[in-house]
């Protein structure tokens, strides 16, 4: 498996903010001076899939490299603007780097339109993704699960997920309810349970308190300048997996990355929060827990 940073070997291009809003990423979080990369699909096979799972199935999005033979393959969980075109670019990247990359849409149930890149309605937004609960989200990664250990080009004992914003709390979760995956890298995902919780909000348990439940070890990756993440929740989880770590060794053998320049969404290079060298670092580091752990 070549380790590539996702601004290495395959080609890329750079677009403006008014062009990223009009290709489809989350219009309310585009900085004025964006310029994201996009990555072109030169040796992959790109498809959108609907995987049984109720009456409706679970739509998502697959990117893979074109190559014959089983790949491993990583799931892919969205920040709060559901599957926009930052996500599908994050998975065109790693299948670039010879996996199978898959982005449920675990927001379709409240978001059928598909509105939420689109909106500008912030509120709208989290309605939604405060509606897709943590036992629903773990019942879409089984889905998930599944139909990757199905198809003929995923390795299936070579299994990984990675997240960004909700989607790295997403990654924590799954790593401490999964065994069938290998590895989670948690791009600045909420770890400690809200000081408030919000009227009628779901009862459930945060990575916080299920680290010493890891099942796969899980690289964190997080900005020092993350308002919504502090410093000190950084820390206690530190602690909490050092802790664990005598007893669990996928707790032993997960780290978190604390990057002193950056803010929260510091891998997303559509918004203003984007810092090159820390997401190329981040892209590089993932890459290598991927590998050493067996994906």
């Amino acid at each position: 498996m070549a380790t590539l940073t996702h601004d290495a070997a395959p080609p890329v291009s750079r677009r403006g903010a008014t062009a990223l809003i009009a290709a489809g990423y989350a219009a309310i979080a585009v900085g004025a001076d964006a310029a994201a990369i996009t990555t072109d699909s030169a040796g992959l096979v790109i498809d959108s899939v609907t995987m049984p799972n109720g009456a409706a199935g679970l739509p998502a999005y697959v990117v893979r490299p074109a190559a014959a033979g089983r790949h491993p393959a990583v799931i892919v969980v969205n920040e709060v603007f559901g599957l926009h075109e930052y996500i599908k670019d994050t998975c065109r990247r790693l299948a670039k780097a010879g996996y199978v990359a898959i982005a449920p849409e675990f927001f379709y149930r409240n978001d059928p339109d598909r509105k939420l890149a689109q909106t500008m309605d912030f509120p709208f937004i989290m309605k939604i993704v405060g509606e897709a609960t943590n036992a629903q989200v773990m019942g879409d990664v089984t889905t998930t699960l599944g139909w990757l250990q199905k198809q003929g080009f995923v390795a299936p004992d070579r299994l990984a997920i990675t997240g960004f914003c909700w989607g790295g709390g997403v990654t924590w979760m799954a790593a401490a309810q999964f065994p069938q995956l290998k590895a989670g890298v948690a791009w600045y995902g909420r770890l400690a349970p809200p000081k408030t919780a919000a009227p009628g909000a779901e009862q459930r348990r945060y990575p916080i308190e299920v680290a010493p439940d890891l099942k796969a070890p899980v690289l964190g990756l997080y900005g020092a300048l993350d308002k919504g993440i502090p410093v000190d929740d950084v820390a206690a989880m530190q602690a909490v997996l050092k802790d664990a770590g005598a007893r669990n060794p996928a707790a032993k053998r997960s780290m978190i990355r604390l990057y002193m320049a950056a803010d929260h969404g510091f891998h997303a290079d559509y918004r203003p929060s984007y810092n090159e060298a820390d997401a190329r670092d981040g892209w590089a580091r993932m890459l290598a827990h991927f590998k050493a752990n067996g994906v």
